[in-house]
């Protein structure tokens, strides 16, 4: 598709331009306002430039829209993306660019597919300046193929709130996938709030180092983990998870560095109540898979329906329960917990991590196994 925006506009222009662009523009657009024919998007929102999405219209999606540097992609409470073409559609949030989703709880921001079937689109990638722990500063992602990481700890890329994804995690290969939400050493002025990831074909959400907190997220029957991450995380302000799937794999998947378990810094996050929901079948069906030298404080846990509740894997993973910075400080296992915890060294020997687990009766994310309150008019999928 062409680029979104003529070169020679200036921003005020194309500030009035996109805020009179409809989904029901037919016109055929060269980039001027934004939008193409029948309100499809795609391409760069380049430097100085905005792309406003609005109230209540339907936007379709069958290629990338990337926002670079010092771009900006606003988009406005009960917008509705549907996106189509796999690998090819996704909107991607550049280093130094922003997105700003303003959702409420009876109207929020919705990213989905027309096929309502998992992997029908790539999903939404955040791409930061703040710290990863690979052997370079800096790396290429994943997916998007865009760059991520460096120093800056308190990077912003825009805020997030009340935002819906479905039917997302197109995949190029069995170890290359898009997740709901995939967050590149995303840094932590950046404000993400209130969003579901729902019906993925892997992760619903998942952190590639970083800083960033996420607050009131939801993750219903993703295929792959629920949350998951990875590559030093270290989000500090995290609150109210809910997850719930009848199929797929783990709860939660934490990792610090799958080449260099002892690589610095380290995944350190700071979560506090939390609902994990799964079944018992599956060769994966762990609530809690803690390995690879993750370090971490979670607190106020439920989890029910896993053949695990925590499983601990690996000697530095270990080493971190044994000084007190891997914790889970009060989770209840509910009465569909075949196991409540295990753990084992990385020559597949057990070991007790007993150190690591503080059982305590809790509210999880707000109520026990019953989707909480505040989840209420946006979510779909928790009945």
């Amino acid at each position: 598709m062409k680029k979104l925006f003529r070169n020679g506009l200036s921003v005020l222009a194309l500030s009035v331009a996109i805020a009179s662009c409809s989904s029901s523009d037919d016109s055929n657009n060269e980039g001027g306002n934004g939008i193409g024919d029948n309100g499809k998007i795609g391409g760069l929102i380049t430097k100085g430039q905005t792309l406003t999405l609005e109230k209540n219209k339907e936007y379709k999606l069958d290629s990338k829209l990337v926002v670079e540097d010092g771009g900006l992609l606003v988009i406005q409470e009960g917008a509705k993306i549907i996106g189509t073409g796999g690998t090819s559609a996704y909107i991607a949030v550049s280093q130094g660019a922003k997105i700003n989703v303003q959702g409420t709880s009876t109207n929020p921001v919705v990213m989905t597919s027309a096929e309502k079937t998992r992997g029908s689109w790539g999903g939404l990638v955040i791409l930061g300046k703040a710290p990863i722990n690979l052997e370079s500063k800096t790396a290429q992602s994943e997916v998007a193929d865009l760059t991520y990481g460096g120093d800056i700890a308190d990077d912003n890329s825009g805020s997030i709130k009340y935002l819906r994804i479905e039917y997302a995690g197109a995949n190029f290969s069995s170890e290359k996938e898009f997740n709901g939400l995939s967050m590149f050493g995303v840094g932590s002025g950046t404000v993400i709030e209130y969003v579901q990831a729902h019906e993925g074909s892997d992760d619903g959400f998942e952190w590639f180092g970083g800083t960033v907190s996420a607050k009131y997220l939801v993750s219903t029957n993703n295929e792959d983990d629920q949350f998951d991450w990875t590559q030093g995380w270290s989000g500090q302000n995290n609150e109210n998870w809910y997850a719930k799937r009848t199929e797929g794999n783990r709860g939660i998947e934490a990792d610090n560095n799958g080449d260099n378990n002892l690589a610095t810094p380290y995944s350190n996050p700071k979560i506090k109540n939390i609902t994990l929901l799964g079944t018992v079948e599956g060769k994966e069906a762990q609530a809690l898979k803690l390995r690879e030298g993750t370090k971490g404080q979670l607190e106020n846990v439920y989890v029910d329906s896993w053949s695990v509740g925590a499983d601990i894997q690996h000697d530095q993973t270990i080493t971190n329960v044994n000084n007190g910075e891997l914790l889970v400080n009060g989770i209840e296992f509910g009465p569909n917990v075949e196991v409540k915890y295990k753990g084992t060294k990385s020559d597949k020997t057990s070991v007790d991590v007993s150190k690591a687990i503080v059982e305590k009766a809790n509210n999880g994310a707000g109520n026990k196994d019953k989707a909480p309150e505040w989840t209420k008019g946006w979510t779909v999928g928790l009945e």
